[in-house]
């Protein structure tokens, strides 16, 4: 009796002695592909045959016996990733699978790898300096080409690239235990030593006076207000839309941040629930907005029917949204006439967490004007004590014992 389509067939092969069965399942990458088991006793075939149908039809892939890495990695990052992350996440995984997993990695087979292979791998990583690591060359016309000058750069990659590499393959092989395609995750078993967070870069109440007397006849004021004073991160300053902010109430809500992704500026919602917050407007921030909407309605006078309608708070001056990268233009004079030396954009975020948590503000409080996710990132990066507070804390320690 012959078989029905998709029953499969199980067939004797004198040449090799064993029994083969074939069918048609479903693959990790959604489509459906012949797979074929094998053994010498016959309802051993059968039973593995109906093991690999049996899990198709519960939507399981087979087995990724013939999936080498760099196929699931691919599968994993269209199917799993793309539909689940932010376009920037997404962006940030692909980046890492490309340029280094899958040119170390990609041919080895799935269900092969072993705890042995990703920490060989991961120590590779950490001593190939970057020219080796990306494969640069004189053609190609990059800046450091070790193979064509015949010496290392010794650039290599830091800590926090060691574990973010880590952590993408380890992501992804917990994805594959999930789909049941693998048994364990191998990248578990390899520790990686995480980077040192660097302390101390916020600025002081001085340094903090001295940027915003800098910043104040620049079109950008407001932005540098609402960072220092708010803690806003950068792509949330940029994602400020007027109808974001109640006059009446004197609050704003973060409800997007403004990043490039693709090639592309987009609008996307905050990545955690506490990044979508209300935050009370003081009178200096309010002072400021107002009077950069005056100036953005001189601008928008100006520029006629060249001017953008995009709602954005902050914009050229056509009305068209900041590039986020673009703001190092404004913030690299501004950081040398105040005098912050290698200060980032980013650590007026910093400063504001510092300065709050040094005026004696409940961490808590600290946490939801920032939009923290986790309060211990609050206490443990940012909550440092310095040498001044460490001698006031002695000298109260002192006075109390002296009675």
């Amino acid at each position: 009796m012959k078989a029905a389509n998709g029953d499969g067939s199980i067939f004797y092969r004198p040449s090799k002695d064993r029994w083969f069965g074939a069918a048609y399942v479903l693959q990790p990458d959604g489509t459906y592909a012949r797979r074929e088991v094998s053994h010498k006793d016959r309802d051993q075939v059968v039973q593995k045959l109906r093991k690999l149908q049996t899990n198709s039809d519960e939507g399981i892939p087979a087995e990724a016996t013939n999936w080498q890495v760099e196929a699931f990695l691919k599968y994993w990052l269209e199917h799993i990733v793309k539909p689940s992350k932010k376009p920037r996440t997404h962006q940030g995984y692909e980046l890492v699978a490309r340029v280094h997993l899958i040119p170390q990695l990609g041919k080895k087979k799935l269900h092969k790898l072993t705890g042995a292979d990703v920490r060989l791998f991961m120590q590779r990583l950490r001593n190939t300096c970057l020219c080796c690591l990306h494969g640069y060359d004189s053609r190609r016309g990059d800046k450091a080409r070790c193979r064509a000058v015949g010496r290392c750069c010794k650039r290599l990659p830091s800590d926090r690239l060691v574990e973010q590499v880590h952590a993408v393959l380890r992501n992804a092989l917990q994805a594959a235990v999930r789909e049941e395609v693998l048994q364990r995750n191998v990248a578990k078993l390899v520790q990686v030593k995480g980077p040192q967070y660097e302390v101390n870069r916020g600025a002081t109440e001085e340094q903090a006076r001295l940027l915003l007397e800098a910043a104040k006849p620049t079109r950008l004021y407001a932005l540098f207000v609402l960072a220092l004073y708010l803690g806003l991160r950068r792509g949330e300053v940029l994602g400020l839309k007027w109808e974001d902010i109640d006059w009446a109430e004197n609050t704003v809500q973060i409800r997007r941040t403004l990043q490039r992704v693709g090639g592309a500026l987009q609008a996307v919602t905050p990545k955690t629930n506490r990044s979508r917050r209300t935050v009370p407007l003081i009178v200096v921030c309010v002072e400021a907005l107002r009077s950069h909407k005056r100036r953005q309605a001189m601008e928008r006078l100006l520029a006629g029917e060249k001017w953008v309608d995009t709602g954005y708070v902050f914009t050229t001056e056509i009305g068209t949204a900041i590039e986020p990268d673009n703001l190092r233009r404004v913030w690299y004079p501004l950081r040398e006439q105040a005098g912050l030396g290698e200060m980032r954009l980013h650590d007026l975020r910093h400063s504001c967490v510092t300065l709050l948590l040094r005026l004696g503000v409940p961490p808590h409080i600290v946490q939801a004007i920032v939009g923290h996710a986790d309060i211990h990132v609050t206490m443990t990066i940012y909550a440092h004590a310095s040498l001044d507070d460490q001698r006031k804390a002695l000298e109260q320690l002192a006075k109390a014992v002296a009675g």
